[in-house]
């Protein structure tokens, strides 16, 4: 075993984290999360509350740190192709994430609790979990052409003609 072969296989891991965690998100938090809001959200605020965010934002910066070394490490390899379309989609999904995804989460989770239920957020609840959920497959998809690479030479291509 090399280290390419070793920051590939750990870089597939990471990624994999990323789509499992989103899932079992999807699975088992949104739909309950606004079934009923603010009422339902009642699960992000507290003493105990659930806080995610700890688990985002460690699996991303070493996401990308072992993508990049996994780039660097191909470079010169048929995998790079393949490397470098997940990168490209996971920067642009981070960028999605970031600039619309988080910000919105923040704002519906930081309603203050009432024992009632709002149509309008539950609207954008659902919007977001839609909307969510597309870039889930997004992010799905590139999973599998990352790992797709895992099948492709890791020997660098000879420079000699």
């Amino acid at each position: 075993m090399n280290f390419r072969n070793v920051f590939y296989a750990l870089t597939c891991l990471s990624f994999s984290a990323i789509v499992g965690a989103a899932l079992y998100e999807h699975v088992a938090v949104w739909p309950a999360a606004f079934s009923e809001p603010p009422r339902s959200l009642s699960m992000f605020q507290g003493p105990y509350k659930l806080n995610a965010a700890i688990f985002w934002m460690a699996i991303h910066p070493v996401t990308l740190g072992l993508i990049v070394i996994t780039l660097i490490l191909n470079w010169k390899t048929a995998r790079r192709k393949n490397i470098l379309i997940t990168t490209t989609g996971y920067v642009l999904v981070l960028l999605a994430t970031f600039s619309f995804f988080v910000p919105e989460l923040i704002d519906l989770i930081s309603t203050p609790y009432r024992n009632t239920v709002d149509p309008s957020l539950q609207i954008r609840g659902s919007r977001w979990i839609t909307l969510s959920l597309a870039r889930t497959g997004v992010l799905i998809a590139l999973a599998v052409i990352l790992l797709l690479g895992l099948v492709k030479s890791e020997k660098a291509y000879s420079t000699e003609s």
